[in-house]
């Protein structure tokens, strides 16, 4: 037996977790764990991992078995390590051009930040042998991608940069949680593909149902931190999924409280031949894109298109904004407004935002901050800010939880937060970067729902970025597509 969980418990502060939890996994047999968010799936991982403890019970491992966790974040600076700060400017050229390759990410061979002449660094020598290496970036199709610099990378490259690095260090058993978040279409096919070759190494899984890769033919389900059913694939048959519903009187007093956005406009945005570079490297090209008021826009494409460079300009976040003709709400970019006047008026979520928010901070002060576009709560609210808080709070089914510190939820739960917090200043103008990551399906179709009702009756101006078209508010009739940097003709969906 690889792993044992002997009537485990496991809290984290004074929250339970896991209990009463009884598992036993085989040597080398592939296993993917089940559950709705919220059910302790990710706690399960970090107690083999080793970096939570049971209050209660016993975990046996074998010492012998090496085992390795991929950060579920999946993000880019878990690659480079504590210089991720210095190497992660991706908007600033000149850093795109001096940041790392994946060959000195993997071989440990990253140079120093502040470096000026890298003839005066000793290089380490590599971590690895050059056929371990070659023999792991080929299951990982990464050959071409070796000498490429380490900001150049879509989502689904980096995702599989990571499952690399983790590979190498020859694990007995990995652990991954989620790890098709974020990725397209065709990435998260290709991934499945990938983790179904793997022999040599016991895979513990994290995953939706729709994504188990072939050759996984154990399964683990989790409710509310208890162990449902543990055995083959094949026997499990899924129990019915948690329902919600809005609560309509919720809505009422949400729309009759939410402050008004006074401010009369025809365009919400609007760029003309938008452009990006990086170096010599164009990554946004000749987009033309108008997106007049009350208008709900679907962005999509695969990752690496784009989109996000796309985002980036309009809110403000990337200094190449100024290099463009861009015009927000009926104003030139530039013309004398600050990026905080702008922000006033758009209500943001990004994975990005999620990332690297505060996680000590409250849940009901992470909402309440949407008021003031800050990454927490300096400011005393009003009344009737207290009130519409705990509103969104309600409408997310969050309101149980308000007085819990965010790393104390689900990711699941984390996201519906950040929904919340983007929605309860009642902006003019709503701009959704992937907001169904890390939603288990039932949560996903409840804040599709709960979106198009507050974007209808409040006629919000909507920029929804998704790659996957069940995501999509049915409110929303016009699409963009980008491809390699380049818009395809908008449509209406």
């Amino acid at each position: 037996m690889s792993v044992v969980f002997k009537n485990v418990e496991i809290s984290k502060n004074n929250f339970t977790i896991l209990s009463d939890f009884n598992f036993q996994s085989e040597n080398n047999e592939n296993l993917v764990v089940l559950g709705e968010s919220g059910s302790g799936k990710s706690t399960f991982l970090d107690a083999i991992a080793g970096s939570v403890f049971p209050s209660k019970g016993k975990i046996e491992k074998d010492k012998s078995k090496k085992i390795v966790s991929v950060n579920r974040d999946y993000s880019f600076h878990r690659l480079v390590g504590p210089v991720y700060q210095y190497y992660q400017q991706r908007f600033n050229s000149q850093d795109a051009e001096l940041g790392p390759t994946v060959y000195e990410v993997l071989q440990n061979q990253v140079v120093p930040i502040g470096t000026i002449n890298e003839n005066s660094v000793e290089t380490k020598l590599p971590l690895y042998s050059e056929d371990w290496l070659a023999l792991i970036v080929q299951k990982l199709k990464l050959e071409h991608l070796l000498h490429q610099k380490l900001t150049s990378l879509s989502n689904g490259e980096t995702r599989r940069t990571l499952i690399a690095s983790a590979l190498l260090k020859k694990p007995d058993i990995l652990l991954l949680d989620n790890p098709f978040t974020g990725l397209d279409i065709k990435s998260r096919a290709e991934l499945k593909l990938l983790l179904s070759d793997f022999t040599e190494t016991q895979i513990i899984l994290v995953a939706n149902a729709h994504d188990i890769p072939e050759k996984f033919e154990k399964a683990l389900f989790l409710e509310k931190g208890r162990v449902l059913f543990s055995g083959k694939l094949t026997d499990f048959v899924p129990k019915s999924s948690k329902s919600y519903s809005i609560d309509g009187e919720v809505l009422k007093k949400i729309e009759s409280l939410s402050i008004r956005q006074f401010d009369s406009f025809e365009t919400a945005i609007k760029i003309n031949d938008g452009h990006v570079k990086y170096g010599s490297k164009l990554v946004l090209q000749d987009i033309n894109w108008e997106v007049k008021n009350g208008e709900k826009w679907a962005l999509m494409g695969s990752n690496g298109s784009g989109k996000s460079s796309l985002l980036s300009l309009i809110t403000g976040d990337n200094p190449q904004c100024y290099q463009n003709q861009l015009f927000l709400f009926d104003k030139k970019r530039g013309s004398g407004e600050s990026i905080w006047d702008l922000k006033k008026k758009m209500g943001f979520v990004s994975p990005e935002l999620h990332l690297y928010f505060n996680k000590n901070c409250t849940v009901w002060k992470v909402v309440a901050s949407g008021f003031f576009d800050s990454a927490g709560l300096f400011q005393k609210l009003t009344e009737q800010q207290m009130e519409l808080t705990e509103l969104y709070l309600r409408l997310v089914n969050l309101a149980e939880v308000k007085d819990r510190k965010l790393n104390q939820l689900s990711f699941g739960q984390q996201r519906l937060v950040f929904l919340a917090r983007a929605l309860v200043k009642n902006p003019a103008l709503l701009i959704l970067d992937e907001p169904c990551q890390g939603l288990d399906y039932n949560q996903m179709v409840f804040f599709r729902t709960v979106l198009n009702e507050i974007a209808v009756h409040q006629n919000k101006t909507l920029v929804f970025v998704t790659h996957y078209e069940d995501e999509i508010p049915a409110c929303v009739n016009m699409r963009l597509d980008l491809f390699e940097g380049r818009e395809l003709e908008p449509k209406r969906v």
